[in-house]
């Protein structure tokens, strides 16, 4: 493909300088990878500066570069008002646009993603479609990992999979998309046919710096040219700031309020929730799922109106609804084989630990355990407040590492003490996670549940720039097989 070809209609374009009929077979932003007659993007990040290692590129085989200024490289040179933005351009051009070949769903929200997203997933799959995966946990085109390691991935990694996804016959995406990816414009000039709002609690301040620019971030995948429909929780006040003014279509869904579509006579017990699902005027269903908690309930509400608004029918719905057994590190009880239970989940966020305590405190017959920490090099505010939940909701906790990342971990440990200690509850320090995770089994008696809060589906933990592997899952079997010998 021809560098004109490639910058056809590209909206963020100034200038150029060097010949335009370059051939162009690879699109890169890593100046270390080795690849003949790639385009490069000089992207500007918060640690590093990619022009300063263009020269790097230009070694490597890259033939063009993309640029926010000028460099004295005698290679075919792209101007643009935003890099970041271009390579989101450029990569799904350079993909051929394979977003517009599949019905993009993309679910945005503090909470709630990846289980809605993976609820979609076994609708879409019990409708007869093929469904591809994009989130958290990784991607996956059926029940085949394909990669990934961002929420959602770079531009090129994002525009890559969706070519792959296509080319093997998806016809339905279910992503998630974060606030992060928005702010750096790498879903910029995809086409999602409907996007769906979950929540906003306090999260991510570390890069947002306050709730109202958090907020405004989700709004614009609503408000720009992306989403054709769209899904809202009517329960979180800040939907309706969202629904005020929108131009696309849109449903609602709820149990507190007046919603389009609906939950009744919910039953919430340990092994899954049952509820009414109704649809203002057209039908209802009772959905039996596998999955407990109340926020297992919007998850499926918000998946249900996505499948909808697609054109799924009800019956599929339910099936697939009803299906899936458990999301990986989303209130997943292991199986231990002890008379004490240990759930692992991925809440590492005030809201998330509340809700995850809440849920389990409903059928803990003696003590809960709750074990967490607080990521490094992120939003400090949070530490103390989630101190504070976990002395209010469980009975004992136990302070630990989670990716401290650059911090120091007891300084961390420290700021997450102070919101415990007013509580009065009882609770220990235990930087190591294995140790302290080895203190909960070794404490823990019939009748009380251990929940493992912040790692969830990961399976490593950063320390000072290094990933470690730490798979909880494992580290839990191996710590019970050392203590029955």
């Amino acid at each position: 493909m021809k560098l004109r070809e490639l910058l056809a209609n590209l909206p963020y374009l100034l200038d150029t300088r060097g010949d335009l009929d370059t051939e162009i077979a690879a699109v890169t932003a890593d100046s270390k990878e080795k690849t003949e007659h790639a385009l490069f993007f000089c992207i500007h990040g918060a640690r590093f500066d990619a022009h300063d290692y263009a020269a790097q590129a230009v070694q490597n085989g890259c033939a063009a570069l993309v640029v926010e200024r000028w460099l004295p490289l005698e290679v075919p040179q792209v101007l643009v008002s935003s890099g970041r933005g271009a390579m989101a351009r450029i990569a799904a051009s350079f993909y051929g646009d394979p977003s517009r070949e599949m019905k993009m769903v993309g679910i945005t929200g503090t909470k709630g993603k990846t289980t809605t997203s993976y609820m979609l997933k076994s609708i879409v799959e019990h409708a007869g479609m093929k469904c591809g995966l994009i989130g958290t946990t990784g991607n996956m085109i059926g029940e085949r990992r394909v990669g990934g390691s961002l929420t959602t991935p770079d531009p090129i990694e994002l525009q890559r999979t969706l070519r792959q996804m296509a080319d093997e016959g998806v016809q339905v995406v279910s992503m998630e998309v974060s606030a992060h990816a928005i702010d750096m414009l790498r879903l910029d000039g995809m086409s999602f046919e409907v996007g769906c709002y979950t929540n906003l609690s306090q999260d991510h301040l570390d890069y947002f710096g306050t709730m109202e620019r958090y907020f405004e971030t989700k709004k614009r995948f609503f408000t720009g040219d992306m989403v054709k429909n769209a899904a809202f929780n009517a329960d979180e006040e800040t939907s309706d700031e969202i629904i005020r003014g929108l131009k696309v279509p849109h449903i609602t869904y709820g149990i507190c309020v007046d919603a389009d579509l609906f939950a009744r006579d919910i039953e919430i017990s340990e092994s899954g929730v049952s509820f009414e699902m109704r649809l203002k005027g057209m039908h209802e269903r009772r959905i039996d799922l596998q999955m407990t908690g109340m926020f297992n309930v919007y998850n499926a509400l918000a998946a249900a109106a996505c499948a909808m608004i697609i054109g799924i029918d009800a019956e599929d719905i339910q099936r697939g609804l009803e299906a899936i057994p458990s999301v990986p590190g989303r209130v997943e009880i292991l199986p231990t084989g002890t008379p004490y239970k240990v759930i692992l989940d991925y809440s590492h966020s005030p809201d998330a630990l509340m809700n995850i305590l809440e849920t389990v405190r409903t059928f803990t017959r003696r003590r809960l355990i709750a074990l967490f920490g607080c990521g490094g090099d992120r939003d400090q505010g949070k530490r103390p407040i989630m101190g504070e939940i976990g002395g209010r909701l469980a009975d004992f906790c136990v302070l630990t590492s989670d990716n401290p990342r650059s911090e120091d971990p007891m300084a961390i440990l420290e700021a997450i003490e102070e919101g415990i200690k007013p509580t009065g509850k009882p609770y220990k320090v235990i930087e190591n996670r294995t140790e302290a995770i080895r203190f909960a089994l070794q404490t823990a008696q019939d009748g009380d549940v251990i929940v493992l809060a912040g790692k969830g589906h990961e399976t490593y933990q950063e320390i000072n720039g290094v990933k470690y592997p730490f798979n909880e899952k494992e580290v839990v079997d191996r710590l019970l097989r050392e203590m029955e010998d």
